[in-house]
């Protein structure tokens, strides 16, 4: 069974959800970063989509009539700036050694609200949660913690100076949320994936303390922080709870997260505070 059909796949639900938004897709520039073997970029060219395929080794793309350029996240992708209408972002973030870099320059290529789609495997769930408790590591079970044994994936040095990590970098919920707002990004889905057996399984014995836990948390941060208005902190702190709450993050088996671009990165800090006293006062 093809990857892109097997429910098992994180393919299968990056699949549905083009075909089902087909027509927001159609003749729309959709940059498929990192691409890999191609799929992704051949259903959005299916769909009516025009993709623009990127990847750090172009060799593995295996779609014709597309061309996959090479592109390394730390050295920016080579097309110019508000471009694209969609960005993709499949099983690639949890690769990349800066993330916050990496999520200024989806920003620097997306139009003004666009959207950029990532997928990555779910450090949020209850099976991921106790694995780190236990190892430290993704799958307590059956893989080792990362390390500079396993956790190189790809290095051809007469390619690229760049190194393909392995899950080095797997990001959760909370991070992922945070590194996309100081980028200009806001949450606008969370979509389903794969019930993970054992979350589902974890889930009843310990979502009533992380619910209260998390509401003890927001209501502790409303009182806390001074320097931003109620309902400021109320909509910042009212997302991390849900999110903190959500079942198909406690459950899932990877992060599907649809994010719209708010505004360019360089204006993100016009409206942040900080929270120790600036230089030269008292």
């Amino acid at each position: 069974m093809k990857y892109e059909d097997n429910p098992n796949s994180i393919k299968y639900y990056v699949k549905r959800y083009l075909i089902h938004n087909k027509e927001r897709y159609k003749d729309k520039i959709v940059i498929d970063f990192p691409s890999g073997n191609g799929i992704t970029s051949r259903i959005i060219k299916e769909i009516g989509g025009i993709p623009l395929p990127f990847d750090l080794f172009p060799e593995y793309f295996q779609i014709e009539g597309l061309i996959c350029k090479r592109a390394e996240i730390a050295k920016g992708i080579p097309i110019e700036n508000n471009l694209a209408d969609i960005f993709i972002c499949q099983e690639g973030i949890e690769h990349f050694p800066d993330q916050l870099h990496a999520l200024r320059e989806f920003n620097r290529v997306i139009k003004k609200d666009g959207t950029l789609l990532i997928t990555t495997p779910n450090y949020s769930n209850l099976r991921a949660k106790m694995s780190y408790l236990l190892t430290e590591s993704e799958r307590f079970y059956s893989i080792v913690s990362p390390n500079e044994l396993d956790s190189i994936w790809m290095t051809e040095q007469s390619i690229s100076n760049e190194i393909y990590y392995g899950h080095i970098f797997l990001i959760g919920i909370q991070k992922l949320r945070v590194l996309a707002r100081l980028s200009g990004f806001k949450i606008k889905t969370v979509h389903a994936t794969k019930t993970k057996s054992t979350s589902l399984l974890l889930l009843p014995l310990l979502y009533p303390c992380i619910y209260f836990s998390n509401l003890i948390t927001y209501y502790k941060g409303i009182k806390k922080n001074k320097i931003y208005s109620k309902k400021v902190k109320q909509e910042v702190y009212k997302e991390i709870f849900k999110l903190n709450t959500n079942f198909k993050i406690l459950t899932g088996s990877h992060l599907m997260i649809e994010f719209v671009k708010e505004c360019d990165h360089a204006e993100v800090g016009k409206s942040l505070k900080g929270q120790h006293v600036g230089f030269g006062t008292t």
